[in-house]
């Protein structure tokens, strides 16, 4: 056999602005006549479609699915991310990424950007930095709630008010925050109110958020599948910039690959809430409600905010920057 099936000369589309995120199940992933494509079958038939990988961002695998070697061969060198994951993405057992011509199946390339992580480290050990950092984040995902929330053309509509008031109150409590374990406080505050707020407004009913994955309503399903959408772009997004999970600015101390956490909170609450419980409210099945994210994410340059936080938090808090 010949060696590459696909040419090497791909189009190179910026990470933030490829169109395709799958999540594939009961399936294999081959390559076939210099295209990569999942192999569906109905009985005796076969179907082939194809995934256009050099406008893909992310690629995650689920339940019975097997992928060939010259299948991740060519991921790789589009630099798609593939992810193995259970059923409806949830949970993400790991994660593929390398960099073309350097290391095919590297599970953390270290052929990376390196500006971006030189920035964080040099602020990461300042605690008072590393906390500016984390309220940073927060009041930008106070921007992106208001943001989408009150957008003239959401399909979620609360009371203008009451929405604002609530931002308001959470943006003041957590500028008066004295240290991450207030400014953690104040954020699980806000997301209690903001669930309230959101059932309320659907008419959804009581709703109380389950822990680890554990609720059986549509809604915590539905935010779970949706959050581990957002993990997903948010673990894209620092592959992008090459700033590794474990400098956290938020979740360092509490969770695993912490930055991930941090980066996807910056528009869970404004674009996978209410989605979710729209989507139960509407009686969507998963496969309507990923799309209803993937969609939603698109709209909203979810991915490009992401790159984009990093990189100039990166640069406005680096030492060298005062």
């Amino acid at each position: 056999m010949s060696g590459s099936i696909v040419s090497s000369d791909l189009k190179t589309i910026l990470h933030s602005r490829r169109a395709n995120i799958y999540y594939l199940e009961k399936c294999r992933i081959q390559v076939n006549g210099g295209r990569v494509e999942y192999v569906t079958q109905e009985g005796n038939d076969s179907f082939y479609w194809n995934i256009p990988i050099a406008n893909t961002t992310a690629v995650m695998l689920g339940m019975g699915t097997s992928v060939t070697q010259m299948a991740m061969r060519e991921f790789a060198r589009a630099r798609v991310m593939v992810g193995f994951c259970g059923t409806d993405g949830t949970p993400l057992y790991s994660a593929n990424e390398a960099e073309p011509d350097v290391s095919w199946l590297s599970p953390q390339s270290e052929y990376r950007p390196t500006a971006y992580l030189q920035n964080w480290v040099s602020f990461w050990f300042d605690e008072e930095k590393r906390f500016q950092a984390a309220k940073h984040f927060q009041f930008i995902r106070l921007e992106q709630i208001e943001k989408h929330w009150l957008a003239s053309r959401a399909a979620f509509t609360p009371d203008k008010s009451e929405l604002k008031n609530l931002l308001e109150r959470a943006r003041l409590s957590m500028e008066a925050a004295a240290d991450h374990t207030s400014l953690m406080l104040q954020e699980a505050h806000l997301t209690k109110a903001l669930y309230k707020l959101v059932s309320q407004t659907v008419g959804y009913g009581s709703f109380t958020r389950a822990k680890r994955g554990g609720g059986i309503d549509l809604a915590n399903r539905f935010l779970d599948q949706g959050n581990y959408l957002a993990y997903g772009l948010a673990a894209v997004a620092t592959w992008v910039t090459g700033i590794p999970h474990g400098l956290a600015v938020m979740h360092g101390k509490t969770r695993r690959g912490g930055l991930v956490f941090d980066v996807a909170d910056l528009i869970k609450d404004a674009l996978v809430m209410p989605q979710a419980f729209l989507a139960a409210i509407e009686g969507d099945d998963n496969m309507m409600f990923r799309q209803r994210c993937i969609n939603t994410f698109q709209q909203a340059d979810a991915l490009d905010l992401m790159i984009t936080v990093l990189q100039e938090t990166s640069q406005k808090l680096a030492v060298n920057a005062e």
